[in-house]
């Protein structure tokens, strides 16, 4: 075990493959680096690569063979414990990584087919079945064309819109995404010739994609940063190892991504991390995500957001030859059932605070077959939040420091997630997309949102628009509900399409121009954000009054009896009933639109408090209607601005008043002073209907 102040557990103990030589573990050594190889492992490769031409098969250096007496029958180790029989030229690579290395000895076998991971039946609920193509309707996508012609992998489609209403969405992928499962199941093909049967691989083919100059931009960014995560200095910091053990066995057939928060591809540390193990172990990468019935009050507005950016990221991965899989269910009924079944050798997820996605990942660790190792990236924050601060910070003040103090070390460039060269067994089944929304129990009153399309290309086009059209005033009008000045792109990042991270490598580039817009950008997209996290991941009350400081409890409790002004009923204030014109134009902003205007959040929930029974029952209902309405409901940023405004965290007393005690008050009047009030008002004034 090696340990050291910055890394408590980093496990390195490896499981030998063979006498002497050591197998990696799923938690690479700090030293890692992948740029020194073998002189003569080198040549041994070119070897084999100069029989592989003259049509003889490749053999195993003589010590390898000698050590397995079926290397000689043209079967390799790995495949008999596999099982795959994977069509690989056998190649021996030695590494030298720091202090260790590790010897990988991919098999070939010749006149085999290589078979298909047939799941046990009932097992994993799946949408689609095998071979049933036609089982899945054609998705819908941003915009973006599809041609027939080949074209190279990194290029794309301009997006539309970043306003582009939902139902403007084309369906061409569907077509698409249908035959790539088509090609990928017949990628192995036999071919009869020379005596032998010898399989051919079938070149998938990739699908058109036009990229603007932004996005190549970008993308050419990421190639400087590294041609692909085998060989970026990746900080180990932003793992942690929730199994016990972190040795991959010798018989892995892939490397699962468990995408649960951070629902992207490029830009995705979590997905990286995922594949640079399979890299490493020259493995297939598999991704699935476990679709809940249900999670808190998220609404069908909600789920429909999150599956149509998920669709996204299925076709994206089909493209990068990689397996993605929609699994119906919460994660500790389905996931080890496909883990086996899949003969998954490591496991990777992303991260989230929030009480129910950490017992999530507690859950599957305990079901876990104890030979999976299972690891954790925070691919949300910049800086870890297990790295940021050790303890619950009390206010922005005290955590600013230390997070500025680390982003130059974890504010990097990405590397690119690349087109994987070892291909899935089996493709995954193909997706109905439409079919996964019976499962759900969720309100199906909350409708879509118009304004905003969902997916990464969408979210990337809001923020292009931001840094043309709208940094500029950030700093100074952002407070201003009139005002166009917000990013606007809190959906995005709450459901993990866009990458905060990204969003600050690309605003920072213009600090020269608008160096206070910059500053109050990276103060709210990350000191605030990450506050939030912090909160939530240290406090296990962060939905509650219960998690309020002391002073704040005090205080709510000594007048919590005091006469309120005014009295409204959940439904009340649901509808925007209430006397204050103001409180009810925010709160259908957010009904209509997914989305309130951040000055008016603060104002909208200290209201909430003035005019229920109790600082609990204030509580509870700004967190509900912030959760029902809101595209970034269930959120840190959500619980810690309820909390912020009604108990006081990460604030300070303030001068006494009734009702409010010593928290923090605002009023109409203040409003009327920073803002024109009833413009914002007549924007949103209720129609006949609604009253």
């Amino acid at each position: 075990m090696l340990e050291s102040k910055q890394h408590p557990k980093y496990f390195t103990s490896r499981a030998t493959r063979h006498p002497g030589v050591q197998r990696s573990s799923l938690t690479p050594h700090p030293m890692d680096s992948s740029r020194n190889r073998s002189a003569l492992t080198q040549g041994e490769i070119q070897h084999s690569e100069a029989q592989q031409q003259q049509g003889q098969p490749s053999r195993a250096p003589s010590h390898v063979q000698s050590q397995h007496p079926k290397a000689s029958q043209g079967e390799s180790p790995e495949d008999t414990g596999r099982g795959e029989g994977a069509s690989r030229e056998l190649r021996c690579r030695v590494m030298a990584e720091g202090s260790w290395s590790c010897f990988l000895v991919p098999g070939r076998t010749e006149g085999r087919h290589q078979r298909a991971l047939t799941p046990l039946p009932g097992q994993v609920q799946r949408l689609g079945r095998a071979g049933d193509i036609g089982a899945a309707p054609a998705p819908m996508c941003v915009g973006r064309s599809r041609s027939r012609s080949r074209a190279p992998r990194d290029t794309a489609t301009p997006v539309g819109t970043p306003f582009a209403p939902a139902h403007g969405l084309c369906n061409t992928r569907g077509r698409v995404a249908a035959s790539a499962a088509t090609l990928l199941r017949a990628a192995l093909r036999m071919r009869r010739g020379g005596g032998k049967r010898k399989a051919e691989v079938t070149e998938v083919p990739c699908v058109s994609r036009r990229r603007t100059e932004a996005e190549e931009a970008i993308q050419e960014a990421r190639r400087r940063a590294a041609p692909s995560v085998r060989e970026f200095k990746y900080n180990k910091k932003r793992v942690r190892l929730v199994s016990q053990g972190s040795d991959l066995k010798d018989d892995a057939r892939c490397i699962l991504y468990w995408m649960c928060r951070d629902q992207r591809v490029q830009d995705n540390w979590a997905f990286l991390y995922a594949q640079r193990l399979a890299l490493k172990q020259e493995l297939p990468l598999h991704v699935c995500f476990c679709l809940v019935p249900k999670f808190l009050e998220a609404t069908i507005r909600h789920y429909r957001f999150m599956l149509r950016g998920l669709q996204e990221v299925a076709e994206e991965c089909a493209e990068l030859n990689i397996s993605f899989h929609l699994l119906l269910g919460y994660a500790k009924d389905v996931l080890p059932t496909f883990v086996t079944e899949h003969g998954v050798g490591g496991l990777v997820t992303d991260f989230s605070p929030l009480r129910l996605p950490r017992q999530w990942v507690e859950d599957v660790r305990e079901r876990l077959p104890e030979d999976v190792p299972f690891a954790q990236v925070d691919a949300h924050n910049i800086v870890p939040c297990w790295v940021a601060s050790p303890k619950q910070e009390y206010s922005a003040r005290t955590i600013r420091g230390k997070i500025h103090a680390q982003l130059p070390e974890f504010l990097t460039e990405f590397p690119p997630v690349v087109p994987h060269p070892h291909p899935p067994s089996c493709p995954a089944e193909p997706i109905a997309w439409e079919a996964c929304y019976s499962s759900l129990q969720v309100d199906h009153t909350v409708k879509e949102v118009e304004w905003a399309t969902p997916g990464t290309a969408a979210g990337m086009a809001v923020l292009k628009s931001f840094i043309a059209e709208r940094l500029k005033s950030f700093s100074t009008h952002r407070n201003d509900p009139n005002k166009a000045a917000l990013s606007n792109l809190s959906p995005w990042l709450h459901f993990g399409q866009v990458s905060t991270q990204r969003a600050i490598l690309e605003v920072q580039k213009h600090r020269r121009s608008y160096k206070d817009s910059v500053d109050a950008f990276v103060e709210e997209a990350v000191v605030r954000r990450e506050l939030a996290e912090n909160f939530c991941y240290y406090n296990e009350n962060y939905d509650s009054v219960l998690g309020a400081y002391d002073w704040a409890q005090t205080t709510l409790k000594v007048h919590a009896k005091d006469k309120r002004p005014y009295l409204y009923s959940l439904q009340e204030l649901e509808q925007g009933t209430t006397h204050d014109p103001l409180w009810n134009a925010a709160q259908l902003q957010m009904v209509q639109e997914g989305k309130m205007h951040g000055f008016l959040r603060m104002y909208w929930a200290k209201k909430i408090l003035e005019w229920t029974r109790s600082p609990e029952e204030a509580l509870q209902f700004a967190i509900y209607l912030n959760d029902r309405y809101e595209l970034d409901g269930r959120d840190p940023n959500g619980y810690v601005g309820c909390l912020w405004s009604i108990c006081g965290i990460h604030d300070q007393g303030w001068a006494e008043r009734p009702v409010f005690g010593k928290i923090r008050y605002m009023n109409y009047a203040g409003c009327k002073r920073k803002f024109d009030v009833e413009q914002f008002e007549r924007r949103y004034a209720p129609t006949r209907s609604q009253l």
